[in-house]
């Protein structure tokens, strides 16, 4: 028979030695747990009052999230904070970490500053003839796409409607100057940012789309076509597919179907590239009666797609180019070339207007753009590394962040190597808000009921148009931090829940319940 050990004090269990009488133990112990709760982290005070925190801990612990992790912070205008749960515990804030590169970048760099794009010529002009190679050379503006730049895009210069208009431009200058033909190959040179294109956390499966686009020196069109798909003309047919830019470098197979009025339309889910290539092919099926969707896969190589696209700007400027297109990011193959003057250069857009789509639409690209842009202009590279190096000196010399509350992966959220504690949002947000770069900042922050993320929520409550907040979204993730205003004050807070099997629009309803209840809170004075 197995000997049984039965409930009681047991080998290796915590109680009085053999020896010591139980007034000493009793002692010990309390002078043992006296020094444990010394050393352990002190809890954050909050001051809201007991019925309000009451409401606010019942819809934390409601279902269908009850058994998610909750981090929560609520400062009032004076840096207080009011209410907590998990305040200074690590989450994965998703795209609420582009708060942070955008609220640095801002702080840091002048809403009005502009990086050049050149163009430099690896041999004399002769005759019109560039005898060399013509190199396309970027330093990290994102903004040679399509998008609008404001929330109100009638206004003047808001939006750009083409993607190749600035290449246009260069290739009008050089043909102002007299080029004609290059001779060399035509280089799409990235080398202003480090090699290292792609996150190293970011997953297989993103790497195909928009989304996880590869971050280089130089860039066009988000690093990314956009594909365009439809019904067919009849059930049976295959579906209509297009995409832009075509620059003749991408080939895509159709392999979809249309189907009857009111059938599968899932195509948008069904389109696969081989890894590394730019062959794509789309499978599935649309309704004959779908509206059909659009799609944008990402560019393997960013400085080879922007020199494409350059060089179809030349041909229409009546610029030959007699060799082939290629690209690099060795930043010392054509060094010798930036030391002298350009044949052609463009300003892209101003700082504000990277901001801009990185908080409203929650832009990835733009935002590690922005970051490898950090330490490129503050660190020793142009890198994830450097930049994120950048961030953490801010925050905690800057900003006064404790240093345990904030560890950042990259400028988008998309690793879930984040981690972020909600007060360190909150203290992040109050300092920008007092700060010069707060012009260059705010405008790009959704707001409650207009355009950008937060266009359809918080409608109907107290605080419809009075919330401006960055949200944020991954697998079993959802987050939202910003500021509320009640009755003229301003609060800054920071609400996260992570690890919830419950679906993002779930989740965002809780989130959007707990900021009203909050606001309810400071409004009846808590």
């Amino acid at each position: 028979m197995k000997h049984v050990q039965r409930a009681g004090r047991v080998p290796g269990q915590i109680g009085a030695p053999s020896g010591t009488s139980r007034p000493v133990f009793i002692a010990l112990l309390m002078l043992l747990t006296a020094a444990l709760a010394a050393a352990a982290p002190a809890p954050l005070a909050a001051q809201l009052g007991r019925r309000a925190t009451r409401v606010l801990d019942s819809l934390l612990d409601s279902p269908p999230l009850e058994r998610a992790l909750w981090g929560v912070a609520l400062l009032d205008d004076r840096g207080k904070l009011l209410f907590g749960r998990n305040a200074d515990r690590l989450f994965i804030p998703a795209s609420n970490t582009k708060l942070v590169v955008s609220a640095v970048a801002s702080s840091l760099l002048p809403g009005d500053v502009r990086v050049k794009t050149s163009v430099y010529a690896a041999g004399p002009v002769v005759d019109g003839a560039v005898q060399g190679d013509l190199v396309l050379y970027g330093r990290g503006d994102p903004t040679f796409g399509k998008r609008c730049y404001a929330t109100d895009t009638l206004l003047p210069g808001a939006c750009d409607r083409d993607p190749l208009d600035r290449l246009r431009d260069l290739a009008r200058t050089l043909h102002g100057a007299g080029v004609r033909t290059v001779v060399g190959d035509l280089v799409g040179d990235g080398s202003w940012f480090d090699a290292e294109i792609l996150h190293p956390a970011w997953e297989n499966y993103d790497l195909s789309w928009w989304f996880a686009a590869p971050v280089s020196g130089l860039g066009f069109n988000d690093n990314s076509v956009d594909i365009t798909w439809g019904p067919g003309p009849a059930v049976g047919a295959p579906a209509v597919l297009s995409f832009t830019p075509d620059l003749g470098d991408v080939t895509l197979e159709n392999r979809t179907v249309t189907v009857a009025a009111g059938g599968t339309s899932d195509i948008g889910d069904r389109m696969f590239r081989e890894p590394g290539t730019l062959r794509l092919w789309a499978e599935g099926t649309v309704a004959v009666d779908a509206r059909g969707g659009l799609e944008s896969f990402a560019m393997p190589d960013p400085a080879l797609f922007t020199a494409r696209a350059f060089r179809q700007a030349l041909a229409e400027a009546g610029i030959s180019v007699q060799g082939t297109t290629r690209s690099t990011t060795d930043s010392l193959r054509y060094r010798h070339l930036r030391l002298t003057p350009a044949l052609a250069e463009v300003e892209g857009r101003p700082l504000r207007d990277w901001i801009f789509p990185i908080l409203n639409t929650s832009q990835n690209w733009y935002a590690d753009m922005l970051l490898k842009q950090l330490g490129r202009q503050f660190g020793v590279a142009g890198s994830w590394d450097e930049g994120r190096q950048v961030e953490r000196r801010f925050l905690i010399d800057s900003v006064g962040i404790d240093s345990t509350l904030v560890a950042v992966d990259d400028g988008s959220g998309l690793s879930a190597a984040n981690l972020v504690a909600p007060m360190a949002f909150a203290q992040l947000l109050r300092y920008i808000r007092t700060h010069r770069g707060w012009e260059t900042f705010r405008p790009g922050l959704p707001q409650a009921g207009n355009t950008g993320s937060l266009r359809n929520r918080f409608r109907g409550t107290l605080l419809e148009g009075a919330v401006e907040a960055k949200t944020g979204s991954i697998a079993r993730v959802n987050t939202l931090s910003g500021y509320f205003t009640v009755d003229g004050k301003t609060y800054t807070f920071s609400v996260m829940a992570n690890h919830h099997v419950a679906g993002g629009r779930r989740a965002i309803a809780q989130i959007d319940s707990v900021v009203v209840a909050m606001a309810r809170a400071v409004k009846r004075g808590r």
